[in-house]
């Protein structure tokens, strides 16, 4: 019998407490996804401007716009199966890059459809980025702390879009809209090569593709060195294995349920905080009576919720069911919707109530992104992740165009936001579904495991 210690790579990352290298780890997730946000919103940062100069409608700007979520779905769909068979390092590095050199590209753009090219190549990097970030998160995060390290990682988007936004406000007057597509491109060009040499690629990953022992212990040397001997082996967990690979895991019967309700919680997820995101300026304001000022701040307050939501939910699924925590919040979620279209004559009122949609919806939002990484084995967790965030995004491109066929019919501020009720009673339905079912497939495992 051989001697070696034999190291299950899970189980020691969930019995320590959680050391500086698994946090290096959570900052550069959360530096990739600050990075995507910041390039995500620079484009309705510049939008006016570049109107202007250009000489664009509306109608003009809504491809250049909208190119980059086209984009965000590709990136998303095509990165996960890419994570999954050739490490989620490689693909993150890769689109950091790729999302950057696309965005300093489009700052020297000489016509419209140009652009509209060029953000839809960077929507494929930033795509790509995202839920790769996420699941690499989750795979150095200790099962007591998963959802609130995923969900810390996530704030980085609220926060790099805010960041945009106030060095957009004195960056377009001083030296033009193309000095913040510069910016957003020559950020991530400088944070990819800290990404080569200082992220490390993910140890779960390493054992499952049975890499060489010595390269799993380098990172584990500074993740645990009091835990790691010259001749630690690993153990290699059972393989989950289903013709097609990740994406034939990610469909199988054990998963397929589970998949098609985060597709769609994720769908109207997605649809619901991007329509508040674009539209509630315009709703509150037309409908509302407000100024663009009031209706601003009104939409800052449903941001500023966000962050506090996404870290609250995520502490939640950290010590109670994760999918009951959920669905809490997008039933909260549609009770404050509803409350939004009957308190437009009190500006603080819905300033409060703003903030608590803001709360909800961004907070059920990531708390899914924490969701898909728990939910799928190690051989399919960047493709299931990837694939959900791909799907979203669909949701947000759909948003779009209902925010503009309910201004286009007329309604009042009450029939708008009872109609956003059922989105969020829908998403919270299928969180449930997906829970419930997820729960029922590990009975009957411990069950088969107990009859041995």
């Amino acid at each position: 019998m051989s001697g070696k210690q034999a190291i299950d790579v899970r189980e020691l990352i969930d019995a320590r407490p959680l050391g500086g290298y698994q946090k290096w780890v959570v900052f550069l997730g959360f530096l990739i996804i600050a990075l995507d946000g910041f390039d995500v919103a620079a484009m309705g940062f510049i939008a006016p401007q570049l109107k202007m100069d250009w000489a664009l409608s509306a109608r003009d700007l809504g491809p250049v716009l909208s190119a980059a979520l086209i984009g965000l779905a590709l990136g998303a769909l095509v990165a996960g199966p890419l994570a999954d068979r050739y490490g989620r390092k490689a693909v993150l590095v890769c689109s950091v890059f790729f999302f950057g050199l696309w965005t300093l590209a489009t700052a020297f753009a000489g016509d419209l459809q140009q652009m509209v090219i060029l953000r839809l190549l960077t929507g494929v990097g930033l795509g790509a980025a995202m839920p790769n970030a996420s699941t690499l998160v989750s795979e150095y995060a200790p099962q007591r702390s998963r959802s609130f390290l995923i969900t810390v990682a996530f704030c980085g988007f609220s926060l790099g879009a805010a960041g945009g936004g106030f060095l957009s406000a004195w960056m377009i007057p001083a030296f033009g809209w193309h000095s913040v597509l510069v910016l957003g491109g020559v950020l991530p060009l400088l944070v990819a090569p800290l990404l080569l040499f200082g992220l490390p690629e993910s140890v779960n990953f390493l054992v499952a593709r049975r890499a060489e022992p010595a390269r799993i212990r380098r990172i584990l040397r500074r993740l645990a060195p009091d835990a790691i001997a010259a001749d630690s082996e690993f153990l290699v967990p059972p393989r989950a294995r289903e013709p097609g690979g990740a994406i034939g895991i990610m469909l199988s019967p054990r998963y397929r349920f589970g998949t098609l309700m985060l597709w769609g919680g994720y769908f109207l997820s997605l649809f619901l905080v991007y329509l508040f995101s674009s539209w509630l300026p315009t709703l509150v304001k037309e409908g509302g009576g407000y100024s663009v000022a009031d209706a601003a701040l009104i939409t800052a307050c449903f941001q500023v919720g966000g962050p506090l939501g996404a870290l609250s939910v995520g502490w939640a699924m950290d010590r109670w069911n994760k999918q009951r925590v959920i669905m809490l919040s997008f039933l909260l979620g549609g009770l404050v919707i509803f409350a939004i279209g009957h308190v437009t004559a009190h500006f603080y009122l819905l300033c409060a109530i703003a903030w608590l949609v803001g709360f909800c919806l961004n907070g059920s939002s990531v708390g899914m992104n924490a969701l898909a990484a728990c939910f799928y084995p190690t051989e399919a967790r960047a493709t299931g992740a990837s694939w959900m965030s791909g799907i979203g995004r669909f949701g947000a491109i759909l948003s779009a165009f209902a925010g503009a066929q309910m201004m286009a019919l007329g309604w009042s501020l009450p029939q708008v936001f009872g109609a956003l009720v059922a989105p969020a009673a829908l998403a919270a339905l299928a969180v449930c579904a997906q829970g419930r079912r997820a729960a029922r497939t590990e009975r009957a495992k411990v069950a088969g495991a107990g009859s041995w």
